[in-house]
């Protein structure tokens, strides 16, 4: 299958309220952590990952994840290294490169398509390309098979989000609130109108994320409508603190995901 077939069947076999996407840093702990930690969250349930990109300047992530990926840094962790982390994940589950522009123009586009295609990977995410820049990276992935997953806001107004929608290829990134990624007491109040009106916007599965970090906050996704929910920062934070405390990381991150995973499972109320 192509990268895009390969995530239409994981939302559209997952088998739970909506489909589980943790999110991870490439190098952080360490590359042999993060291929641990992988392999732990897809053990426990994940139905598709995430793989960051280590970089300087990560516009739309709030601490925790800016920390993973500035130690990730510190250690030498570059492209080429997680080309090679996404290689050893893809197998387990469907994988999305999430990662800024920078690297991959400085790779070039038709370069980083086709490594990310001999990688395996089945997508790519790029949060600081906007609709106008986006023709040349979606015509390489569309090419090799790969979904470019856009963003939506809740600022996105309804004629830029149809558009945004229309050219949506694997499913739609749905973020939640205003602001940077990271853990919240609770999801903004927007976020079930965010939700809707991405739908509305695209034929493709609409995933939402920044902030959820509880099954509680996943299960309330998924009752508003989302067909996927995306967890980053409370998993970076569980593999920092079991880092910090002398442990493998994988397995704490790996109860997470499962307790994530359960309550999506949860059959709704009636």
């Amino acid at each position: 299958m192509t990268g895009i077939e390969q995530i239409a069947a994981a939302f559209a076999g997952h088998g739970k309220r909506a489909a589980l996407m943790p999110y991870l840093m490439a190098g952080f702990p360490d590359l042999d952590s993060s291929r641990r930690i992988g392999l732990a969250a897809a053990d426990a349930g994940a139905d598709l990952l995430e793989l960051g990109v280590p970089f300087s300047d990560p516009l739309a992530d709030g601490p925790m994840i800016h920390m993973a990926g500035t130690r990730a840094l510190e250690a030498g962790v570059h492209t080429a290294e997680v080309l090679a982390l996404a290689r050893e994940l893809a197998p387990a589950a469907p994988l999305v490169l999430m990662c800024y522009a920078n690297p991959i123009l400085a790779r070039g586009v038709e370069r980083f398509a086709d490594e990310l295609a001999a990688a395996g990977a089945s997508g790519l995410i790029v949060p600081d390309l906007p609709l106008e820049e986006a023709p040349a990276v979606a015509g390489a992935c569309e090419d090799r098979g790969l979904a470019l997953v856009p963003l939506v806001a809740p600022t996105t107004p309804d004629d830029r989000l149809e558009a945004i929608g229309r050219r949506a290829r694997g499913f739609l990134y749905a973020v939640s609130l205003l602001g940077t990624t990271g853990e919240r007491h609770g999801l903004a109040d927007s976020f079930a109108s965010v939700v809707a009106r991405a739908a509305a916007h695209t034929d493709v599965p609409v995933a939402v994320g920044f902030g959820i970090a509880t099954g509680a906050h996943a299960v309330e996704a998924a009752r508003a409508g989302a067909d996927g929910v995306i967890v980053g920062s409370r998993l970076i934070r569980a593999a920092a603190e079991a880092h910090d405390r002398g442990e493998d990381p994988a397995p704490s991150v790996g109860a997470v995901v499962e307790e994530l995973a359960a309550a999506l499972a949860t059959e709704p109320s009636r």
